[in-house]
C-alpha cells in the first residue's frame, strides 16, 4: 500500500479518548463491587443514570431500547461499556446502544458484538442506525435481541 503523504495519523479523537477513559473507570468500579446481586443492581443503576444524562432524543430512544431488551431478553445483563448502555451474556457484551451525541453522529446506533448469534449466511449486519424507536423499529429490536441470545 502506498501513501500519498497527504494524510497523517493524528491519534484518537477527544470523544474516543473519553470513551476509553469511561471504559477503564467502569472496569475499576465493577472490580470493587460486592456480591453478584449487588454488582447486577449497581450495573443497572449505572446504565439508567447514563441514559438519564443523554440529550432528549437519545434519552427517549435509549429508554425504549433498554425496556425492550430487559423485557424480551432477560438473560442479558445491563452494564456500561465505553460509557454507553450495553447488555451482556455471561459477562460478554452482546449488544449496546450508542447515542448520537457520543461521537457527534447524526443517528444513534444499536450494535451487536461477536457473541450475538445474528449469523446469516456469509454476511450480516451488526449495527443499526436509529433515529426514532417506532413500533416497527421496536419489533425489529425484539427479533434481533431474541436471535442474538438464541
Amino acid at each position: 500500500m502506498t501513501s500519498t503523504g497527504s494524510s497523517t495519523y493524528e491519534g484518537f479523537t477527544a470523544e474516543e479518548r473519553a470513551a476509553m477513559k469511561e471504559h477503564a473507570e467502569g472496569q475499576k468500579k465493577a472490580a470493587r463491587r460486592g456480591s453478584p446481586a449487588d454488582k447486577a443492581a449497581e450495573a443497572e443503576r449505572d446504565v439508567l443514570a447514563k441514559i438519564a444524562e443523554m440529550q432528549d432524543s437519545d434519552r427517549i430512544m435509549a429508554e425504549r431500547v433498554h425496556a425492550v431488551i430487559t423485557a424480551h431478553a432477560p438473560a442479558l445483563a445491563p452494564k456500561l461499556w465505553y460509557g454507553m448502555p450495553a447488555y451482556a451474556l455471561d459477562g460478554k457484551v452482546v449488544c449496546f446502544f450508542q447515542s448520537a451525541a457520543k461521537f457527534k453522529s447524526r443517528y444513534a446506533t444499536l450494535g451487536f458484538s461477536d457473541p450475538a448469534k445474528l449469523d446469516e449466511g456469509t454476511m450480516w449486519a451488526t449495527a443499526f442506525a436509529l433515529t426514532e424507536v417506532t413500533a416497527e423499529a421496536e419489533a425489529r429490536i425484539i427479533a434481533l435481541v431474541k436471535q442474538a441470545v438464541s
